[in-house]
């Protein structure tokens, strides 16, 4: 089995959706505004997806409360500290700027607009 897609509930999920498309390169594989309004976005490597979506049947959760370490999405960056820059310039708020850890890892963190953690990592040795 392989996952197809990761699911976020937001409270916009089109804007959302167009900010990751615009500033992390998604795509928006499926789109609908009914029955509730969804976008599936694919990454860069078209082999991973998210969900973002509004269902009223649920609350959104505050997700700017949440320690980041609890959630956050993870990407593959090779420059992280002009990411971040280039992040933040876009509505992102840093985190915890690039800094390597024990092991070689370097990692950057950041929220994007809406609260959701955010981390920017370059593996030492890559793991996929």
């Amino acid at each position: 089995m392989k996952i197809e897609h990761f699911a976020l509930q937001t409270e916009r999920p089109a804007e959302m959706a167009d900010w990751y498309c615009r500033h992390l390169g998604f795509t928006v594989a499926r789109a609908a505004d009914a029955p509730v309004p969804v976008r599936f976005l694919a990454d860069a490597s078209g082999q991973v997806m998210l969900e973002i979506y509004k269902n009223p049947a649920v609350t959104v959760p505050d997700y700017a409360s949440m320690d980041p370490l609890l959630l956050h999405i993870a990407f593959v960056c090779e420059d992280l500290a002009a990411t971040a820059e280039r992040l933040v310039a876009a509505g992102a708020t840093l985190v915890s700027a690039p800094a390597v850890q024990p092991g070689g890892d370097e990692l950057a963190m950041l929220r994007d607009p809406w609260g959701l953690a955010i981390q920017l990592v370059r593996r030492a040795k890559p793991m996929l």
